[in-house]
């Protein structure tokens, strides 16, 4: 793996008061042959690439070899890497002349961090712009076979975070699945068992599918299809761990008593047993 360049490489173009710029580029959920053209492009014309934990090897051997290629990945609930330093990183080496390319996977819009590194680069007066991946929703949709919106079953589509800053409170999946609604989850395979108690005590039935995608198209992708009363177990026993997307459904027609209380009851707090 190449590393960033020393000070010294830098310093001409510094000295030349040229100013790079930043792309915050989306790699997909993993397999390198979902990164968009655009991307292709871009990788292929940068100078310094920053990429995180789940970028495939497969996906760098398709950038410019001459661009150094630094990690600074990060795991759920762990900052190696804390963000400020990213920012700061990416910021010094645009105002140095290079091309920096900030590699993420999914798509840098969700649940990727964009808005903190367009608006570092914005103070610094750097310009940035955003290449749109494959998030890890649509492809997990993919790898079940089932769309994350249907005609009359599933009309609206919620991505939400499993994982929070400290301090934050958890999302209120209960409130968000209603009649018509398709939640994917991410980072929350180590929430499952919190998951699990907080849509049966909102009166969620326990033999409620779930269904969770691991590593999308990657060759160790692995579907788990459970309840919400065994998925803890299930992911435990099957060894299903982040990256994953927790997938709930909510028909629109959803018989109350087979599949989940009855909306009214979400928003008045009111369940029946």
């Amino acid at each position: 793996m190449k590393m960033i360049p020393d000070l010294e490489t830098l310093l001409p173009a510094v000295a030349s008061g040229k100013v790079g710029k930043i792309s915050l580029v989306g790699a997909g959920p993993g397999a390198a042959d979902l990164l968009t053209l655009r991307a292709l492009r871009v990788l292929q014309a940068a100078d310094v690439i920053y990429f995180d934990r789940l970028i495939d090897p497969d996906v760098l051997e398709l950038a410019n070899p001459k661009a150094a290629q630094v990690f600074v990945g990060k795991d759920v609930g762990a900052c190696a890497w804390p963000q400020e330093v990213i920012n700061q990183m990416i910021v010094e080496a645009a105002k140095a002349g290079q091309h920096v390319v900030r590699l993420k996977s999914g798509d840098p819009s969700v649940f990727g961090r964009a808005d903190e590194e367009r608006a570092a680069a914005a103070e610094a007066g750097v310009p940035c712009e955003v290449i749109p991946g494959i998030t890890a929703a649509s492809a997990a949709a993919a790898v079940l076979g089932q769309s994350l919106t249907s005609r009359g079953e599933s009309d609206r589509v919620i991505f939400a975070t499993g994982t929070c800053r400290d301090g934050d409170e958890a999302p209120d999946v209960a409130a968000l699945l209603r009649p018509g609604t398709t939640v994917a989850l991410y980072m929350a395979t180590r929430m499952s068992g919190a998951l699990q108690a907080q849509l049966m005590g909102a009166g969620f039935r326990q033999d409620m599918p779930v269904e969770v995608v691991a590593s999308a198209s990657k060759p160790n992708e692995a579907v788990l299809r459970s309840t919400l009363a065994k998925l803890s177990e299930d992911m435990q026993e099957r060894g299903i761990s982040h990256p994953a997307i927790i997938f709930l459904r909510s028909p629109k027609h959803a018989d109350a008593d087979q599949r989940c209380i009855d909306a009214n009851s979400l928003i008045t707090g009111q369940t029946e047993h």
